[in-house]
């Protein structure tokens, strides 16, 4: 069988060039803060208008291709750049030359919510083979969920964020995993199922319980042995072991007020909070991996599955089928976002971003697909402003394709 991906030049890739290599020197300029400015004191990723007055990120790697031909990857900056976050200068202390690491084209990145479109095949995958009903009651498959069970919240709720249940839930205040999956069965929607659509990474836990339920097999071992396992995904996994801590970008000195616990600078761990509670398992979050995995995982969906799902089940991944308002939304993914896919948005294009900076879209119309992964809450989350890094990527890509 032929690799399923391989480096070659844009005109293999049928990208043009001119378009293409204009991406890496953009992205470029987002890893240093913009000529005179200076933010007076910490900030929110929500308070105002995109300002640079703080790097992006400290480094990155993207990788983008078309077809089965990888024409860029590259890695920019620093994996490992900061000691600790000054709260009061509001600036990063930065390491010793020497003590800095270097970005590489294999650096491993804590994916954030790029976890949910693993979780989502997972749950697709139980879907193919007639073991989970997308529209039945999840509580027929996990009875514990007893607020689900009152609501009639389905898989479909919680592939599509129309549950109703909020945002989050401070799961890391509490003392043991009893207590947190009895505060996750007891959480009721703030709306009726299916009248809203709001992003909740409670969805995507009450899924992972779900499988679990379903399959008797933790969360990691299905995505491992239903999904990155048959793609050759070597560098992907929960939970990585201190042996390939050299190779993770680093991401935020976690400390409150700013961060939820108190951890300091976190390297080799997940970095969200309720997954670190979790033990670095979640179903929203806690996969770490590399551009050319994350490539892999792509090129697999783009060619109709290749030995992880079927065509007509991927249809249903990315194409989803007719909410009852009529909407049609793909599972786990999301759908034609400018906001960080650029131009590739607005013919079908599908993707995700992770909180620590990364993203994926996949351009099923022509075959495109970029992994733009960024260490972008090294030092601190509230220099991680904005999206205009994602979208402009995404937007080259599109006019490589286009010109090419």
């Amino acid at each position: 069988m032929a690799p399923p991906l391989s480096r070659g030049t844009c005109r293999e890739a049928g990208l043009d060039s001119d378009e293409l290599r204009r991406l890496v020197p953009e992205l470029a300029g987002h890893l240093s803060a913009a000529p005179g400015t200076a933010a007076p004191g910490p900030r929110t990723a929500e308070a105002g208008p995109e300002v640079a007055a703080h790097p992006w990120c400290a480094g990155a790697v993207v990788l983008a291709g078309r077809g089965r031909t990888v024409a860029l990857h590259e890695p920019l900056g620093w994996a490992v750049r900061y000691a600790r976050y000054d709260e009061d200068a509001d600036r990063g202390v930065e390491l010793p030359g020497d003590a800095r690491v270097p970005m590489r084209a294999d650096t491993v990145f804590d994916l954030a919510s790029l976890t949910k479109l693993f979780t989502a095949v997972a749950a697709v995958r139980e879907i193919e083979r007639g073991a989970l009903d997308l529209d039945a009651p999840i509580a027929r498959y996990a009875p514990a969920l007893t607020a689900a069970a009152e609501h009639g919240i389905t898989a479909r709720h919680l592939l599509t964020h129309t549950s109703g249940l909020r945002p989050e839930l401070p799961l890391y205040e509490l003392p043991d995993a009893a207590a947190r999956a009895a505060a996750l069965a007891a959480e009721q929607p703030l709306t009726p199922p299916g009248a809203a659509r709001c992003y909740s990474d409670l969805n995507l836990l009450h899924l992972q319980t779900v499988l679990e339920q379903l399959t008797g097999r933790p969360l990691d071992r299905l995505i491992a042995e239903g999904v990155t396992g048959p793609l050759g995904m070597a560098d992907t996994r929960f939970a990585p072991p201190a042996a390939w801590r050299p190779r993770i970008a680093a991401t935020e000195d976690q400390r409150r007020p700013w961060a939820k616990l108190d951890r300091g600078m976190v390297h080799g761990e997940v970095h969200d909070e309720n997954a670190y509670a979790m033990g670095g398992v979640a179903g929203h979050t806690g996969l770490f991996s590399t551009a050319w995995d994350l490539a892999l995982f792509a090129r697999a969906l783009l060619d109709g599955g290749a030995g992880v799902l079927s065509p007509a089940s991927v249809d249903l991944l990315l194409g989803g089928v007719p909410d009852p308002d009529g909407v049609r939304r793909p599972l786990g993914f999301e759908a034609d976002q400018p906001w960080f896919m650029g131009e590739l948005a607005g013919r079908g294009a599908v993707g995700h971003t992770g909180f620590t900076g990364t993203s994926l879209v996949l351009d099923p119309a022509g075959g495109a697909f970029l992994v733009l992964l960024a260490n972008a809450v090294h030092p601190c989350r509230s220099w991680r402003v904005g999206n205009a890094p994602r979208a402009a990527a995404a937007t080259r890509l599109a006019r490589a394709a286009k010109a090419g």
